[in-house]
């Protein structure tokens, strides 16, 4: 018995709206954490689609290009992290019109 098959159409729409969630957070909030957040859902969308496309076909180039986000999204969150680290000591607040004072 095959397991439960859904639609490329609806997870193709699914990690479409979950993209445009995370891009709307990310247009809308001045919180650098928030706008960290929105970045990973973005990432996870694109995921998504990239595995569910891949699952569609029956290759295996959807995994190993989510192998490849996952270590894209490693390497934003370290470096968000330390940026995040910098702005709460220098201006003692997480806010994105604040950063912008930070100019050399």
């Amino acid at each position: 018995m095959a397991g439960l098959q859904i639609p490329l159409d609806h997870v193709l729409l699914l990690a479409t709206l979950l993209f445009a969630c995370g891009l709307a957070g990310l247009m809308s909030r001045r919180n650098i954490i928030f706008m960290l957040l929105s970045l990973e859902v973005m990432l996870n969308a694109a995921a998504l689609a990239f595995v569910a496309a891949g699952a569609h076909w029956g290759q295996a180039d959807g995994q190993v290009i989510f192998m490849l986000i996952l270590a894209v999204a490693a390497a934003e969150v370290s470096v968000g992290l330390g940026l995040v680290l910098q702005v709460q000591r220098r201006l003692k607040s997480l806010d994105m019109d604040g950063a912008d004072r930070m100019r050399g």
